[in-house]
């Protein structure tokens, strides 16, 4: 079968396509057929050797996957040749077939693309559980949302209104972003690039801040965030796409209640429950219409380095894909 693979840490120039055997299923394993693979800033991340965990070389990347099962181990009981499933897998997405555990599949309804279906393993729900999770929205409160037009930005927006937010501000870099997150369901934008963005945030809220604040730059987006928050303000950091450093004085954040929150997906995972609920819930919401996914790209397998440096070039909106 093809794959990209990386036999050592740079540029989208690593990424080689290479042939390489089908993998071995274990006794609790699927083997799936991928149709669709989610490109994402961990990708990038295990590309350039600088990811939250080591990176093995040599590495295919690759973490959200959508396809159709082939092949099951004898001891899997909940998944059949033939069905359409998705999963988060912690690496090999970028290929033509991929060994995933029983436990870490869903299934995927009549009424779902597969394009659609793999914007959820990572960006799906790092969305649904920032806000609800770690966030803990409560109806009726503020949420400020970075990088509105991005895959986690775009469905966080209108995930935090259908978990009730009171009132939704969107950020992004551009016009043309800021009206997609307009049409997300924002209630206001603000071009963070502009000097003095912190200060229009806390405008729209009427001096007191946002409640809830999604944040994955670092650096000076970081700070500035902190500035926007109200008493009992927590902001989850889920990210640091500047590579930044981001201190913060603990002091000011006694004064006013405030919480600084991480996140990381892979510990929402070994939560079976947890992990399975929320996966039906967000199918549920795209089936019925609730939530509009953008898919801002599609990509060949062999495009992999292309769809990667067009992601870090901040000129995409929505999900990136690559396809088989």
């Amino acid at each position: 079968m093809k794959a990209i693979q990386l036999e050592e840490y740079g540029g989208p120039d690593v990424l080689k396509v290479v042939d390489i055997d089908k993998p071995v299923i274990g006794d609790r394993e699927v083997l799936v057929e991928i149709k669709a693979s989610g490109v994402n800033y961990a990708d990038v991340a295990r590309r350039e050797g600088k990811y939250v965990v080591p990176t093995p070389l040599p590495f295919i990347p690759g973490a959200e996957v959508a396809g159709v099962i082939t092949e099951v181990g004898k001891d899997v009981k909940r998944f059949k040749p033939g069905m359409r499933v998705v999963s988060l897998i912690e690496s090999a997405g970028y290929s033509e077939y991929a060994a995933i555990p029983e436990m870490t599949l869903a299934p995927i309804p009549d009424g779902v693309e597969f394009t659609d279906a793999v914007a959820l393993p990572l960006q799906g729900q790092t969305a649904y559980h920032i806000l609800k999770t770690m966030g803990r929205l409560e109806k009726g409160e503020t949420v400020l949302v970075h990088a509105a037009a991005g895959g986690v930005g775009a469905i966080a927006v209108q995930l935090a209104k259908i978990f009730g937010a009171g009132k939704v501000i969107a950020t992004a870099s551009s016009d043309e972003k800021l009206a997609h997150a307009k049409e997300m369901g924002a209630d206001h934008l603000v071009n963070y690039t502009e000097e003095g963005w912190e200060l229009k945030v806390r405008e729209l809220t009427e001096g007191k801040g946002v409640d809830v604040a999604l944040e994955m730059v670092g650096g000076d987006i970081f700070r500035k965030t902190l500035k926007c928050l109200a008493p009992f303000g927590r902001v989850v950091v889920f990210g640091a796409a500047s590579g930044e450093r981001s201190p913060m004085d603990a002091g000011e954040l006694m004064r006013r209640n405030q919480s600084v929150i991480g996140f990381f997906l892979p510990q929402i995972m070994k939560n079976y429950e947890v992990y399975q609920n929320s996966f039906k819930e967000l199918l549920g919401y795209i089936e019925s219409g609730d939530l509009q996914l953008t898919i801002g790209g599609t990509f060949d397998l062999e495009e992999a380095a292309e769809a990667q440096r067009q992601l870090q070039g901040r000129k995409t909106m929505g999900k990136l894909v690559l396809t088989t």
